[in-house]
């Protein structure tokens, strides 16, 4: 009996070392606020996660959820309880997230998307090098100054100088990035800015229709997490002024901006989980790196085009 009890402890042993040796990564996906535009980068990152091989539904990989509601505190919290238990990888969404996981950890890869760069992060080091755990997807704010440019071409030949309306968080380092864009182009374009700060999703009622009140011909939605979680307030307000909303982001014109020259969300998030995939595969970052986000588009919105009747170009697609 002695030889079999032998055997039999061998054999778990041996059970026990593999199933350490092919254990299941674990994602932590840090969301920072609920927004159904921004949410669209989640479904592209797990989609592109699920083409690499790592699946739920398959038990090849499995991704931990958390949404901060749109409060630093929390999403602190929630990136402290990833790195602490510890995850293989962190996936963070939109900019308060990278930059709360890159503050806590520089050893557990972030892969980031619907962010931008490190250095308007501010993130680099004294070297000016990137934060050593840093990948995904990025941008850079130069295609904002093209969203803008389209108010004037679609808008300027019905009516003499514009005046636009932007409200911007100034917590936000993209948000007050692109707000000088913005401003750079207007005064570029001839064209007249109202601009307010906004500091939470509860002010943005108030200080949307503030601007409103002073005549505006047109709104611009800021690349900004209060914009997103806020949108459809504004449209309200904007609506019953009857202001057509532009926009950088494509993912709002669904949500009822009239165009936008900007980062498809989807594929934004689904460029970050390729990235993913290529470390939880190799488990080597060599070659990773933040990259720009490749896939912008030019978008308009059927409803809202014929509601202002406003004539787009034809290298426009309409969505739905």
């Amino acid at each position: 009996m002695k030889p079999l009890r032998y055997i039999a402890v061998v054999f778990i042993i041996y059970l026990v070392a593999g199933c350490n040796g092919s254990k299941v990564p674990v994602v932590g996906f840090v969301d920072a606020f609920e927004d159904a535009t921004v949410g669209q980068a989640r479904v592209g990152f797990t989609d592109a996660l699920k083409k690499g091989g790592y699946s739920e539904a398959e038990h090849t990989v499995k991704i931990e959820y958390r949404n901060g509601q749109g409060s630093i505190p929390t999403v602190v919290q929630i990136a402290n309880y990833f790195i602490n238990k510890p995850v293989d990888i962190l996936a963070t969404n939109t900019t308060l997230s990278t930059l709360a996981c890159v503050q806590k950890t520089k050893t557990i890869p972030i892969f980031a998307m619907v962010s931008p760069t490190p250095e308007r992060m501010k993130v680099l080091d004294n070297y000016g090098r990137n934060p050593p755990n840093l990948f995904g997807a990025v941008e850079d704010l130069k295609y904002i100054d093209t969203s803008f440019k389209l108010i004037p071409q679609l808008l300027k030949p019905k009516m003499g100088k514009l005046t636009v309306g932007v409200i911007y968080n100034e917590s936000e380092p993209q948000s007050k990035d692109a707000l000088e864009v913005i401003k750079k182009q207007a005064a570029a374009s001839n064209v007249d800015l109202v601009i307010a700060p906004v500091y939470t999703s509860a002010d943005a009622q108030l200080v949307t229709q503030s601007i409103l009140n002073k005549n505006i011909d047109a709104f611009f939605a800021l690349p900004d997490n209060i914009v997103f979680a806020s949108f459809e307030t504004i449209l309200k307000g904007c609506d019953a002024k009857f202001v057509p909303i532009f926009t950088s982001e494509a993912g709002l014109v669904k949500r009822g901006a009239v165009v936008a020259f900007g980062a498809d969300m989807y594929q934004w998030g689904y460029q970050a989980g390729e990235q993913a995939v290529q470390y939880l595969k190799t488990r080597d970052t060599t070659g990773l790196h933040p990259t720009m986000v490749k896939v912008r588009r030019r978008v308009y919105n059927p409803a809202m085009v014929a509601k202002y009747h406003i004539t787009v170009p034809t290298n426009f697609q309409a969505v739905k």
